[in-house]
């Protein structure tokens, strides 16, 4: 077979997948260090496996990173972001203009032009996305004060790119015959300027409008068909067409899916959206890992070690000591702010695609670019050893262990309970823990259910609990309990069974149609089983004896005594298999019932208690309500 067809080229990199990143994951030096490694075990440096096809590959896995944005665009309400609009603004606009500028002075001293300092100033300005968010993500270190300022500087670059990559054309050597040349093609760019305004606008606008009044009627209508490959094929289709939308209006295609993703992020179909298209992240974000590896030049790094090494750690030192600075002025305490300068010290994707236009505009020199390329791979294959770096000194010696706990803790509060099922059961329970001021994340998957419940006031959002990657995106790994409430039992089992093994710290509480159904749940290992017709049968069998002449409080009595008797039988009678012996042990158990409470009856202590009567019950929650 060729080696530079795509199915081999596939194969090589699926394996090397496959085999190293496990490995580098269980070391403990994170999955993205693991894939950027597997890179450069297929690349020229060692096996040379990666063939001429990277850079094709390459351009596929940069997709990864549209992905990823659309995902966190997803988790973001627009609340949050203008809660975290100074943070974007001011922090993330200082950084970039702070590092644009003295980089561009340092390399202005070194001898380049003007030109070639202003471009290596702004291609070497970003933090690297996809390793930083995907790193902060592992460790659950997103909801931090370094992870959250870490974000919001990391998309005020993803917006600066835009503007950089409009300034650079104005940077080149090119004659201008040759940059009509290299644009002719473009609809876009021989537009006036004006007009490209409006179409830039025009196009933000529409991703807005279509989100609000478009995708969530389609989505609707998709999830009512109950194909889950083709509410996946939508999610893509959403991705995509955001994508080349994008790249057509000359804009960042991750900005614009980010911007999809945060006016979806209210919708019913949240979970579903990220459930969906998670997979597709992973794989595309580790083939661009792979491919960073790949394409770092040991050529150069064994011709010229140290002056990569010192172009190397001046990056570094230059972008930490900056973000540090930062770091102090917007108040981050000192353990924070060593993850934040750590964490975003590198450089990152976009400088790859910057660097292709520097060079597509012949502003910086070949032999310069290599360098830099070499600089900036190897930077983002630093940044897990970084990280590793903060949780091994920095952290024990700062407590930023103990200071992300506490706030993991708070958000714990704040949503401790998934109920999976919003039905007639789920629903009751969903009403009683909402008027009590309990956060709950409610799953269903019925679609016209969803969006009846939604116009009611209640927030729901599609997709079938059952799946592992639902109920992760849905916080199940923060959350202390799960209420499992949808009605089929087969499902029930599923989730239990699901639950148990992903979650174990996560308490269940699972509903029962019946006793054969509680049978089945007690041999999966449950505690807390809910059977949906004891109560209200109990109930009905209450009202019946009160309207015979009982005492209410006689009633309630013998309804609480039967309730604790059968469910000890219960448990008695799940573990007996043969028939005969089933029906001659639950016939001495019902015998034995009815006398406990017969001779319960008798005693001659059960006077009337007017507070077990109905009408004394309302009318102290009237007066307690006065």
């Amino acid at each position: 077979m060729d080696q530079q067809s795509f199915l081999f080229q596939s194969l090589v990199y699926l394996t090397a997948a496959v085999i190293l990143v496990p490995l580098v994951k269980k070391a403990g030096l994170g999955s993205v260090l693991g894939y950027i490694i597997a890179g450069i075990v297929i690349g020229p440096a060692i096996l040379n496996l990666a063939g001429d096809r990277s850079t094709d590959i390459m351009h596929v896995a940069e997709f990864g990173v549209v992905i990823m944005l659309f995902i966190i665009g997803l988790e973001l309400e627009p609340e949050l972001l203008w809660k975290l609009r100074k943070s974007i603004v001011g922090l993330g606009g200082l950084q970039v203009l702070i590092t644009v500028i003295v980089i561009a002075g340092i390399t202005a001293a070194l001898g380049f032009t003007w030109q070639q300092s202003l471009a290596t100033g702004m291609i070497l300005a970003p933090s690297s996305t996809a390793i930083v968010l995907q790193t902060l993500q592992e460790k659950g270190l997103m909801k931090s004060e370094a992870g959250q300022s870490s974000f919001a500087v990391l998309l005020f670059q993803d917006i600066a790119v835009i503007p950089m990559l409009s300034i650079l054309p104005l940077l080149s050597t090119l004659s201008a015959s040759q940059a009509n040349h290299e644009t002719e093609g473009s609809f876009i760019a021989q537009q006036p300027g004006w007009l490209q305004t409006l179409i830039v606008l025009g196009a933000v606008g529409g991703i807005v409008l279509a989100g609000r009044y478009l995708v969530k009627p389609l989505l609707r209508l998709v999830a009512g068909a109950r194909i889950r490959e083709i509410f996946t094929a939508t999610a893509l289709l959403l991705v995509i067409g955001i994508t080349v939308l994008m790249s057509l209006v000359g804009l960042s295609p991750a900005l614009g899916t980010f911007l999809g993703g945060v006016v979806l992020a209210n919708s019913e179909y949240r979970h579903e959206l990220e459930s969906d298209i998670e997979p597709f992240k992973g794989l595309l974000l580790g083939l661009f890992f792979i491919a960073v590896g790949a394409s770092i030049n040991f050529n150069l790094i064994a011709s010229e070690p140290l002056q990569l090494a010192l172009v190397l750690f001046a990056l570094l030192l230059v972008k930490g000591i900056i973000l540090w600075f930062l770091g102090k002025s917007f108040k981050l305490s000192t353990d924070q702010n060593a993850l934040f300068s750590l964490g975003l010290c590198q450089t990152g994707e976009f400088a790859f695609v910057l660097l292709s236009y520097s060079r597509q505009e012949k502003i910086i020199p070949d032999s310069s670019a290599d360098m830099i390329l070499a600089a900036v791979a190897l930077s983002m294959a630093l940044t897990p050893l970084l990280f590793i770096l903060n949780e091994k000194i920095i952290q024990p010696k700062f407590g930023t262990l103990e200071k992300n706990d506490k706030a993991a803790d708070i958000i714990d509060e704040k949503n401790p309970v998934i109920i999976a099922g919003f039905g007639h059961f789920g629903n009751t329970v969903g009403r009683f823990l909402k008027a009590h001021g309990i956060g709950t994340t409610i799953l269903d998957i019925d679609s016209d259910r969803v969006d009846f419940l939604r116009k009611m006031g209640f927030k729901v959002y599609y997709g079938d609990a059952s799946r592992y990657d639902l109920l992760h995106a849905a916080g199940a790994e923060q959350a202390s309990i799960i209420l499992v409430t949808i009605s089929d039992a087969e499902k029930r089992l599923e989730m239990i069974e699901t639950i148990k093994k992903h979650f174990p710290n996560l308490q269940i509480m699972v509903r029962a149609a019946n006793r054969n159904d509680a049978y089945d749940q007690m041999n999966a290992g449950m505690l807390n089983i809910y059977r949906e017709t004891l109560d209200s049968s109990l109930r009905m069998g209450v009202d019946t004896m009160k309207k015979l002449g009982f005492r209410a409080y006689t009633a309630q009595r013998a309804a609480i005594t039967f309730r604790k008797y059968d469910e000890w039988s219960l448990k008695k009678l799940s573990s007996i298999r043969d028939q005969k012996l089933y029906i001659n042990t639950s016939r001495e158990f019902i015998e034995e019932m009815e006398k406990i409470i017969q001779n319960d009856n008798r005693m001659p202590n059960l006077s009337v208690d007017k507070g077990w009567e109905e009408e004394g019950l309302i009318q102290d929650a009237k007066q307690e309500d006065q």
